[in-house]
């Protein structure tokens, strides 16, 4: 299998440089090779995002490089789809997490990036857009019974609708059963304490690190 490995370390090289090409042609070479489709999630995907998160982290790429790297991520499995399709393989997700901007606020840049990389990541993601009001996220939460709910305000005018969701989940009966986390530039982790979230994201690397933490426990 040493063969496979080569051809995945190389994949993961290209895939973390960002050479979408590159990584193209060396999933479609893997393939060929009869290389495990879901060898190619575990070993480029989810292992080549964690060394792009860690350059983020330490400021040697910026957001427009975690932007690159999602849609890359998208690309690979768009080609992985029929071969999984083919044997049956479904890629088992880690949980299902309700994604939105909260209600007043039509910023959607951070949200839409927090939720690619979760999905990238191997959530169920369902994405409610921007201007979220409460009761769209409880009866959403309801709908698809979800683990997580994360939402996102850029507004200082818009933070304290995140309060009001999460008050909302309680009188329905729901906060005991989802993990609460919030992010957006006005956002601190003071603030999730003050109103009562779980957890909070600075950037949207931490965000979902966070949720896979939860899921994991």
């Amino acid at each position: 299998m040493k063969g496979s490995q080569d051809i995945l370390s190389n994949i993961k090289s290209r895939f973390v440089k960002l050479d979408l090409n590159g990584v193209i042609e060396g999933v479609r070479k893997a393939l060929e090779n009869n290389v495990n489709p879901l060898d190619i999630v575990s070993k480029v995907i989810a292992e080549g995002m964690d060394v792009i998160g860690e350059k983020f982290r330490k400021g040697e790429y910026f957001l427009p490089e975690l932007i690159i790297a999602s849609e890359i991520s998208k690309e690979i499995l768009k080609i992985l789809d029929p071969y999984l399709k083919a044997k049956k393989i479904e890629l088992k997700k880690l949980g299902k997490v309700v994604i939105g901007t909260v209600k007043g606020d039509i910023h959607d840049i951070g949200k839409n990036i927090v939720a690619t990389l979760l999905e990238v990541a191997g959530f169920e993601v369902i994405d409610l857009g921007v201007d979220v009001s409460p009761e769209k996220f409880i009866e959403t939460v309801k709908k698809y019974n979800a683990n997580i709910v994360a939402m996102s305000a850029l507004l200082t005018t818009t933070m304290p609708e995140m309060k009001v969701v999460i008050d909302e989940l309680k009188k329905a009966g729901l906060r005991s059963k989802v993990k609460v986390i919030i992010g957006g530039a006005p956002v601190t982790e003071e603030y999730a304490k003050i109103i009562g979230a779980d957890g909070y994201g600075e950037t949207a690397m931490e965000g979902v690190k966070i949720c896979k933490q939860w899921l994991s426990e």
